[in-house]
């Protein structure tokens, strides 16, 4: 009888979204977990959106807003890195701008060829997508 996995190969890459919420930490959390047991290596990624705020347009110009919040999400990202590496896990992390997220997150999963994607839900659960051939492809 042959066994039945809930992967159909053992990932050597994990991609894991990051917006810094308690639930995006639960991911990760997870994906570290997995990143160890399969000795993969983990690929944190924050996308930044791209806003253009009427109000903010005066005050602040839009890619001085950019540059604060990606400065920002790459410090958390590579505190995040050292206690990946603390583990043992190879990581890597980066830093994103633009307004489609989910469109972001599959480009960046299929240019850094990932094995699977470990993703937040809104605070309710932790999503795996494996199998990543077979991934979601924008409409």
């Amino acid at each position: 009888m042959p066994d039945d996995h809930p992967f159909s190969s053992i990932p050597t890459s994990i991609l894991v979204p990051i917006d810094f919420s308690p639930s995006s930490q639960a991911a990760l959390d997870a994906a570290s977990d997995l990143a160890e047991h399969f000795q993969a290596s983990l690929v944190m990624v924050n996308v930044v959106p791209c806003l253009s705020f009427f109000a903010l347009t005066y005050a602040i110009p839009d890619d001085a807003l950019r540059q604060k919040m990606g400065a920002h999400a790459e410090r958390l990202l590579a505190k995040c890195q050292l206690a990946l590496k603390a583990r043992g896990i190879n990581s890597s992390f980066s830093g994103e701008f633009g307004n489609d997220v989910a469109g972001a997150i599959i480009d960046i999963a299929e240019r850094e060829h990932v094995d699977m994607v470990v993703i937040s839900t809104h605070g309710i659960s932790v999503g795996i997508l494996s199998s990543l051939a077979q991934s979601p492809r924008r409409s």
